[in-house]
This record gives C-alpha cells, sequence and structure tokens, in this order.
C-alpha cells in the first residue's frame, strides 16, 4: 500500500464520524509522520506496514475523539425520539458482519464442507467401529431362527 493509499482510506475511515477539520489534523499528522521517517532512510512500504490497518487507526482516533467531544452528532438528525431518553448509550457499537466480499465468501463456501467432511469422518469412523460387528450378528440372528424352528 501506498501512502497516498493509506491516507485516503484513513480520511474515508474517519470523513463519516468526524468533523472535516478533526479529519485533516489527522490525515496531516500521518502524513508528516511517514515523511519524517522515510527521511530517516526507511522505505515507505516499510513505514506503512508498521503503521499496519489505516481502519483500525480510524477506530482508535474515532474513540479518542469521541471521548474529548470531537465526533459529529449524527444520532440527532436521525433518531430524535431518543434525545429525551438520557439512558441511551450513543457510544453503542454495533457490528454486522455481512458476506460482501469474495474471500468471505470463499472462507464461507470452505467452512461448509469443513463441516461436512467432518460429520462424513464420524459417521464413516462409527461404521468402521460396527463393520466387524455385523457378521456376528448376522451369525446370532440366524442361530436363534434356526433353534426357534426346531422348537
Amino acid at each position: 500500500m501506498t501512502k497516498i493509499v493509506f491516507l485516503d482510506k484513513l480520511k474515508k475511515a474517519l470523513g463519516n464520524d468526524l468533523p472535516g477539520a478533526v479529519v485533516q489534523e489527522h490525515v496531516n499528522y500521518y502524513h508528516n509522520y511517514i515523511n519524517e521517517e522515510m527521511g530517516k532512510g526507511r522505505s515507505e512500504a516499510e513505514v506503512i506496514r508498521e503503521l499496519g490497518d489505516p481502519w483500525a487507526i480510524a477506530r482508535n482516533i474515532i474513540a479518542s475523539e469521541e471521548i474529548k467531544g470531537n465526533a459529529k452528532e449524527t444520532y440527532d438528525s436521525y433518531e430524535p425520539e431518543r434525545q429525551a431518553d438520557h439512558t441511551w448509550n450513543r457510544n453503542t457499537a454495533v457490528h454486522v458482519f455481512g458476506i460482501d466480499s469474495w474471500w468471505k465468501k470463499l472462507l464461507l463456501i470452505l467452512g461448509v464442507i469443513g463441516v461436512v467432511l467432518v460429520i462424513g469422518a464420524v459417521i464413516g469412523g462409527l461404521l468402521s467401529l460396527l463393520m466387524p460387528l455385523i457378521p456376528v450378528l448376522i451369525v446370532i440372528w440366524v442361530v436363534i431362527r434356526v433353534l426357534n424352528r426346531r422348537r
């Protein structure tokens, strides 16, 4: 990932929850940090790899800005009926896991295949344990039938 892509992802991740000036302040900070580290002789890729996922950084920034009171108040326009409810927590996070990318779909398919294989292995294992007993049970059944006919 390049510096431009990293900063763009960071800006997008912060843009929905923070005012523009606060977003720009954080984007400028990371822009300057990357430039300073590159000035020390490190490669752009190395610095960005060290920083990690821009979306994770954004979550931390948003949480800290909410504590400072710098987050956008988006709840007021969407849920006016909850404004008077003082017990409602505006910081409650809801995570929705969707299957919206190819790797999530692949992971789901591999998971289903894995479950089917495990079930098949368990059933196969049980059958392999019972197979030696089947001829013995058939012999016992035949002997019982023969003995019952003689009476």
